[in-house]
């Protein structure tokens, strides 16, 4: 396979440029609908493109317990999960034996051999309050799975195997609102382990509450806003780079890396957010527009453009990466700063609404 790769630099940033060969339907789009150039299922087009959101403000997490928050501090594969039928806050403990019990009968038909359930098993189900930002919104569940070898030393510490959550953050209150009473929504699954544990999870889940799962990308656009919102929060935490990945169409296929000096990002933001218009007062305004948005994409192609003469504007932004977290088209979220969670969770939360089927 051809494989070329070389790196150059400007005075504000630096590329890469590679070459590689019973479950609840009422849809949430039909409540509120969305854009179909946005990749979601075509037709639902009531709703215009989300045009404005809140800027990140620091420390909005302020009831949950620093222990759990920390726990949610890594990388996550996300997927969309429909409403819960008959889920039940009070019920975890019980939740967690099922569980257990659902693994062991698993392993004990030979399913689970493959996955690590050699051992002892420790299933715990627990409750992270303060993340929900409307009174519909149900509490997140965090979820935990441990094992002790079967020869180990009493006080020798359980292994975590697995880990994963289930959250609604800033979810649309008129379709939670529409639910019919036995109906929970934690539409944001984020799963941390083996695909074969987060099978078995999902297919318990799938078993015990009449739901479905399915994948859940990022696309292009909800990138941007990303790259927008958290080059937002240079002035209070320093992003450290702004890193973007664009995949172009070509023959091998071409993969650009497009590092950006957190000054240069913050500084093009700035002038984008034009504080004379908003009688300089963009800070108490709190929110970020989608032409902003554009502009300050526009403005790093532009830049890209004259110093490369390579027109990313033919491709397709795949990923983003700052100090304060990642995110991959493929539905990889990476966690690294728990201050500004709030507003990355409202936008993924909106998308796996999107996502569900009907």
């Amino acid at each position: 396979m051809d494989r070329h790769t070389s790196v150059a630099r400007t005075p504000v940033s630096s590329v890469v440029v590679q070459r590689r060969s019973k479950s609840h339907r009422l849809s949430y789009r039909s409540n509120v609908g969305t854009m179909s150039h946005l990749g979601y299922t075509p037709g639902f087009s009531k709703r215009r493109l989300t045009t404005s959101r809140l800027a990140p403000k620091h420390s909005r997490i302020t009831e949950v317990n620093p222990e759990q928050l920390a726990l949610l501090v890594r990388e996550w594969q996300l997927s969309y999960v429909t409403p819960l039928y008959r889920f039940r806050h009070g019920q975890l403990k019980s939740y967690s034996r099922q569980l257990a019990a659902f693994m062991v009968s698993e392993q004990q038909q030979g399913v689970a051999a493959e996955v690590g359930l050699e051992s002892a098993l420790k299933v715990s189900f627990t409750l992270v309050a303060g993340m929900a930002q409307t009174e519909e919104e149900a509490n997140t569940v965090f979820i935990q799975i441990h094992s002790k070898p079967p020869f180990s030393a009493p006080d020798d510490p359980q292994k975590l195997l697995w880990s994963g959550w289930l959250t609604s953050v800033g979810g649309n209150p008129d379709y939670l609102r529409s639910l019919p009473e036995d109906f929970v929504c934690l539409p944001l699954f984020c799963s941390g382990g083996t695909e074969g544990l987060t099978a078995l999870v999902k297919a318990w889940f799938q078993q015990t509450f009449d739901c479905c799962f399915g994948p859940l990308e990022i696309n292009s656009v909800n990138l941007q806003w990303l790259a927008a919102l958290w080059t937002d929060c240079h002035a209070r935490s320093s992003i450290k780079q702004l890193k973007l990945v664009w995949s172009l169409p070509a023959e091998p296929p071409l993969e650009v890396t497009y590092t950006v000096h957190p000054q240069d990002a913050w500084e093009l933001w700035r002038s984008i957010r034009q504080p004379g218009e908003r009688g300089g007062e963009e800070e108490e305004d709190g929110s970020v527009g989608l032409e902003e948005v554009a502009c300050f994409i526009k403005g790093l192609k532009s830049h890209f453009y004259r110093h490369f003469r390579v027109e990313l504007s033919a491709g397709r932004l795949t990923q983003v990466s700052t100090a304060l977290g990642s995110a991959k088209h493929g539905g990889r979220l990476k966690i690294s700063n728990s201050s500004y969670m709030i507003t990355t969770l409202t936008l993924l939360t909106e998308c796996a609404l999107l996502k569900m089927p009907i």
